[in-house]
């Protein structure tokens, strides 16, 4: 019996001949990820080592990652600290893939990954964020994981206990339309699997769509799995997945890519039509409340946010850009843009795109995961509607458990800001 994509990373991982999904293994771990939170995860680790009478030592600093993204600069006294912290346990223990609150390095972990080359097909990624699942889109198996349970990755240099998921097949077809993205796929696709329909589940995505599809899209579609429940979304590496990694990440070392085998076992397989869909937007106050965004055209929106790791590259910023040139955000309507990274933002001031935002009247905002969480930087007030190119729009999401977050694509929130309501970019934008 065959095997798919996710049963043949672990085999090898876990040195096994074969596996199956229900099958539990221990695999060995490429790269281990962490932000902020690695203040709690360096808690744990200590830990570990209490009365061993052992020194608290990573297995090997050069598979450990940490970036600082989630508030950053700091917006507090403690994340101040927690991070000062985090600088000491770098030098200590000689991690090389750290990346500061600077320009010349510094952006939101899901996009400094595959950027800097960290991420590699057939590999086991781990990372104390739930969108870890991002970086399935070069061919990993990449999941979000605890504290505790990177402490152990720290420690031993294997996940403990990982049953191998059962996979869900997505064959999408067709060719976009207009002002019809990666993103109004997988928000259709949330909406058709519902918020639980893939809990446990690897999605992995097949398709004359997704072999056209740019890794910036691919990385869309696998950020945002996990909003289906599925512990890691994967895209078979193939000649996208080495141009992005030899151009753009500069990666020179051998690649191994994973295909399934022709005869793997699926759970279910999923049939997507993209030439037939329309611009999404997700509702409040779940990811699969997904409609058309003719269904919900002409609300009312105080504040529409661009970026985050979900839409922050080169690629969705020029799709904004595009439709903002030469026009002016709507009274009353604030506009917040925050690229995925600070080489993308040199980027986007290179081509002009931070120039039209600028003039436009958006505030152009430093690379983090700010307005997203809700922390700092674009907290709403109460009764306040936002649309934005995130990934989660539950209750107090975006810091305030009395105003509305909805979930639309790049070209949505843009033509939305001219307008100042949720508006189709088929009709209101050229």
């Amino acid at each position: 019996m065959g095997m798919t994509v996710v049963e043949k990373i672990l085999a090898r991982a876990a040195g096994l001949p074969s596996v199956k999904a229900g099958d539990v293994v221990e695999p060995r771990v490429d790269l281990a990820m962490s932000h902020e939170n690695a203040a709690l995860v360096m808690n744990q680790f200590q830990e570990v080592y209490e009365g061993t009478g052992r020194e608290a030592k990573p297995w090997d600093a050069s598979k450990i990652a940490i970036i600082l993204d989630h508030r950053v600069p700091a917006e507090s006294p403690k994340t101040a600290t927690n991070q000062k912290k985090i600088r000491g346990f770098v030098v200590k223990h000689n991690i090389a893939k750290f990346h500061d609150v600077r320009g010349d390095q510094g952006g939101i972990c899901h996009q400094i990954l595959p950027e800097n080359g960290y991420v590699r097909p057939g590999a086991v990624i781990v990372g104390t964020d739930s969108h870890t699942t991002s970086h399935g889109a070069l061919g990993a198996f990449s999941f979000g994981i605890g504290a505790t349970e990177m402490a152990s990755v720290w420690a031993l240099g294997a996940a403990v206990n990982v049953e191998v998921p059962a996979t869900i097949k997505v064959v999408v077809s067709g060719k976009f339309g207009k002002h019809v993205e990666p993103k109004d796929l997988i928000l259709h696709l949330i909406g058709k699997l519902t918020a639980q329909g893939a809990n446990f589940r690897v999605i992995e995505f097949h398709g004359e769509t997704i072999r056209n599809m740019s890794t910036s899209g691919r990385l869309v579609l696998c950020n945002m799995s996990v909003e289906a429940g599925a512990t890691s979304g994967i895209v078979p590496a193939d000649a996208e997945t080495e141009r992005y990694l030899r151009d753009e990440a500069g990666v020179k070392d051998k690649l191994n890519p994973v295909q399934p085998d022709a005869d793997a076992v699926y759970e279910r397989v999923v049939e997507i039509d993209v030439s037939k869909l329309a611009p999404q937007i997700a509702c409040p106050h779940t990811v699969d409340n997904v409609k058309p965004v003719t269904e919900v055209a002409g609300k009312r929106v105080q504040q529409i946010v661009i970026g985050s790791c979900t839409n922050g590259r080169l690629d969705d910023l020029a799709t904004a850009a595009n439709i903002l040139r030469g026009k002016k955000v709507a009274d009353g309507t604030r506009m917040l843009v925050f690229p995925a990274s600070w080489r993308i933002y040199l980027q986007a001031m290179e081509k002009g795109y931070v120039k039209d935002f600028v003039t436009a009247g958006a505030v152009v905002m430093n690379p983090g995961c700010g307005p997203c969480l809700g922390v700092h930087q674009g907290a709403l007030g109460d009764d306040e509607v936002a649309l934005a190119t995130t990934n989660r729009n539950f209750k107090g999401r975006m810091g305030n458990p009395k105003s509305e977050v909805h979930l639309c694509s790049p070209a949505v929130a843009a033509a939305s800001a001219i307008t100042g309501v949720i508006t189709d970019p088929r009709q209101g934008a050229n």
